[in-house]
């Protein structure tokens, strides 16, 4: 069998390609594109949200470190973040976007996270009882960085809460929700957060039972 033989391209009937011309406006207009769109956009702001989590991760063994320095009796709280850490960025807790829609990856990857925030809470709190450590240099730094992750976090969150909204309200009412039905029929709703971190209240430091070091 020669070359040419061997060659094939696939090429619309002549009918079929003058409907699918006719047809894309329509299907354009009556929401046939929302859905795939609105998942896309979904799983781009998670992304966003996987970042800025790591980006703080990122942070943390640096500032472990300084504050050790300084603090090095409080072993405890230190000890908490390093394993909060750990748990939050072990590969079994993490959630791709293709995981979205799996409840139980979810909840255990914003605990974990969520683990991660008490852990530091504890920590910031444990740093305003030594003054050397809060005017250190590479203490400030840290903490200005690990504030401004924080505040990207919470954005990132935002504009994921607020993308997933559209895309379950997608599959759920008219006119997409017939395309979730009869096309889109392995879209599943995705996860969306359920406890806002900068609500949680974090654990109290009792400097009264503190022993010295």
């Amino acid at each position: 069998m020669n070359a040419v033989a061997t060659r094939s391209t696939f090429r619309l009937p002549p009918l079929a390609a003058v409907l699918l011309l006719l047809l894309a406006p329509f299907l354009t207009a009556c929401g046939f594109n929302t859905i795939p769109t609105e998942e896309e956009k979904a799983k781009a702001a998670w992304s966003e949200v996987l970042n800025q989590y790591q980006r703080r991760a990122d942070l943390i063994p640096n500032l472990v470190e300084t504050v050790k320095g300084y603090a090095a009796q409080e072993k405890d709280v230190l000890e908490s973040v390093v394993e909060a850490r750990a748990k939050a960025t072990q590969p079994q807790i993490q959630v791709s976007a293709d995981d979205l829609s799996d409840p139980a990856k979810f909840k255990a990857f914003q605990d974990s996270q969520a683990g991660l925030t008490g852990a530091l809470s504890r920590l910031l709190a444990v740093v305003e009882n030594y003054p050397d450590l809060k005017s250190n240099q590479n203490f400030l730094a840290l903490q200005s960085q690990l504030e401004g992750t924080e505040n990207r976090i919470a954005v990132a969150r935002r504009d994921y809460i607020e993308a997933v909204r559209v895309y379950n309200t997608s599959l759920r009412t008219l006119p997409t929700m017939l395309w979730a039905k009869l096309w889109y029929t392995s879209n599943e709703p995705f996860q969306n957060f359920t406890v806002s971190e900068d609500k949680m209240e974090p654990p109290k430091v009792d400097f009264g039972t503190k022993q010295g070091g």
